[in-house]
C-alpha cells in the first residue's frame, strides 16, 4: 500500500478516482455541493490532463500549449458540430485547469483571470446547450466556473503546514491580483480578509 506525504493510505486504483474524491471532499464547503457527476468529470479531467501528450500540442516541431484564442477561432470556423463541441470542451477544459494550477502563466503575459473564467465558462455554456451527453455537467462548469477553479485549485494543493513567511507571501499574492482562490486559501487558514491593509 502506498502512503501520501500525510501518511494517509492511497486505495484508489486510478488518479481520477485519487483526484474525485479529494473533489468530493472539497465540495462539501458549498451549499448546494457540486453535482458528483461535476466532481467526477473534473477527477477525470485533472488525470487526463497529467499526461502531458493531451495538454500539449506538436506544433513546429516542439511540444506547446495551444492559446485559448486559437482553440475558440478553430471552434468557430468549423462546420462540423460534432468537432465543435470537441474543441469547445478542449477549451472549456484548458482553462480551468491552466486557471487553477497555473495561473501565474497568464499573468505574466498581462492576462486576467477573468479571461480564462470567461473562456472557459463561454465554452461550457455552449456544450450546456448543445453536447451529445453530460449537458447537466457542463451547465455547472459554466454557472460556477469560479467555484470549479477553487475546487480544482484545492484538490491538487500540497497538503502541508505553511510556514509564516509563506502566508505572508500568499496574503501579499491576493493583495495584488484578489485572486478568489488564494482568498480560499487564505480563508481555508482563518485568516480574516475584509478591511485587510497592505502589509509593510
Amino acid at each position: 500500500m502506498r502512503y501520501d506525504s500525510q501518511q494517509i493510505p492511497i486505495t484508489e486504483t486510478s488518479l481520477s478516482s485519487y483526484f474525485s474524491r479529494r473533489l468530493t471532499r472539497y465540495a462539501r464547503r458549498f451549499s448546494p455541493p457540486p453535482h458528483e457527476d461535476t466532481c467526477w468529470y473534473l477527477g477525470s479531467l485533472l488525470e487526463r490532463f497529467g499526461r502531458s501528450e493531451q495538454l500539449f500540442a506538436f506544433q513546429d516541431g516542439q511540444m506547446t500549449l495551444r492559446p485559448l484564442a486559437l482553440l475558440y477561432s478553430d471552434a468557430i470556423e468549423t462546420d462540423n458540430a460534432r468537432e465543435r463541441c470537441l474543441m469547445l470542451q478542449q477549451l472549456g477544459d484548458m482553462a480551468l485547469f491552466l486557471g487553477a494550477l497555473f495561473p501565474e502563466r497568464f499573468t505574466r503575459h498581462g492576462i486576467q483571470q477573468d479571461y480564462c473564467i470567461g473562456m472557459g465558462g463561454s465554452a461550457y455554456d455552449y456544450l450546456a446547450d448543445n453536447a451529445r451527453s453530460n449537458r447537466h455537467i457542463f451547465a455547472e462548469l459554466a454557472n460556477t466556473f469560479t467555484r470549479m477553479l477553487e475546487m480544482v485549485a484545492n484538490a491538487c494543493s500540497r497538503k502541508h503546514r505553511l510556514t509564516t513567511e509563506e502566508v505572508l507571501v500568499l496574503y501579499q499574492r491576493w493583495l495584488s491580483t484578489r485572486d478568489p482562490v488564494i482568498e480560499g486559501q487564505l480563508r481555508a487558514l482563518g485568516i480574516e480578509l475584509e478591511g485587510s491593509e497592505p502589509l509593510q
